[in-house]
C-alpha cells in the first residue's frame, strides 16, 4: 500500500524523502524529465506523466494507494489529482498558496482531506496530512525537541480550557492553533479548545506519551 506524491518540486521531493525515510513506499508522479530523473536517482519508483490524468496515476497504483498528494505549484493539477484518488478511496491532501482567497480555500477544503501551505509547515506539514491520525510528531527541531501536532478529541482533558491555559509542566509548550481547516496561528489568550482543534506543539522528545495522555486523554 503506497503513498503517490505527484509533483517532485521543493516540497513534493522533501515529503516524499521523509516519508520514505520512515519505511513508508513511495510511488512519484512527475511529468518534468528532468525532476523525473532526479526522482530515480534518489531512488523512487516513478510514473512520468500529466498526474491530473486518471490513466497516469493507474499506472502509479491508485487503485490501491493509502493516500495521494497533489503537491505540484499549479492548485488546480493538485485538485484534480485529489479528486481522482478520492474515487479511490484514498486519504487526498492538496498545495494551495497562502495567497489565495477565503473563499478559494473553502472550496478546495470542502472536498479534500487537507490543504496544505508549503509557505507554513512545509514537507513535514504535507506528510502529516498524508498519513493522517490525530497525533503526529512531524520533524526534529533539535536532538531532544519534536515539532508535533494534535487534533483534539471528543473527551479530551484539553476540551474547554483556554490554549494559554494548557498544562504541559516542562515537557511541551503550545505555540499554534487552528479551527476548521482554518490554517494555525498563534492563540488569542481567551482562545477555548473545541473538539476538531488542531494544536501545534514543541515537545521533548522523552515525553510524547505523556504529552499524548495530556491532550488525547487515555
Amino acid at each position: 500500500m503506497s503513498y503517490i506524491i505527484v509533483g517532485y518540486g521543493r516540497v513534493g521531493s522533501r515529503t516524499a524523502r521523509i516519508l520514505f525515510e520512515e519505511g513508508h513506499p513511495v510511488v512519484v508522479v512527475e511529468n518534468d524529465p528532468d525532476k523525473a530523473d532526479r526522482a530515480r536517482e534518489a531512488g523512487f519508483e516513478v510514473v512520468e506523466g500529466d498526474g491530473s490524468n486518471e490513466s497516469v496515476l493507474k499506472r502509479a497504483g491508485v487503485e490501491n494507494a493509502v493516500a495521494v498528494g497533489g503537491l505540484t505549484g499549479d492548485p488546480n493539477v493538485n485538485f484534480a489529482v485529489c479528486m481522482i484518488g478520492k474515487r479511490f478511496g484514498c486519504r487526498v491532501a492538496m498545495r494551495i498558496s497562502e495567497d489565495y482567497r477565503e473563499e478559494i480555500y473553502e472550496r478546495y477544503a470542502e472536498d479534500v482531506d487537507e490543504v496544505i501551505y508549503p509557505e507554513r509547515l512545509g514537507a513535514a506539514g504535507a506528510k502529516t496530512a498524508l498519513l493522517g491520525g490525530s497525533f503526529n510528531a512531524i520533524g526534529e527541531l533539535t536532538e531532544q525537541l519534536r515539532l508535533t501536532t494534535v487534533t483534539i478529541p471528543e473527551g479530551s482533558p484539553a476540551v474547554g480550557q483556554k490554549v494559554n491555559d494548557i498544562d504541559l509542566d516542562d515537557f511541551g509548550r503550545v505555540y499554534a492553533h487552528g479551527r476548521d481547516g482554518e490554517p494555525m496561528t498563534i492563540p488569542l489568550p481567551g482562545t477555548v479548545v473545541e473538539p476538531g482543534d488542531q494544536l501545534a506543539l514543541v515537545v521533548d522528545q522523552d515525553s510524547l506519551d505523556r504529552t499524548k495522555s495530556a491532550l488525547l486523554g487515555a
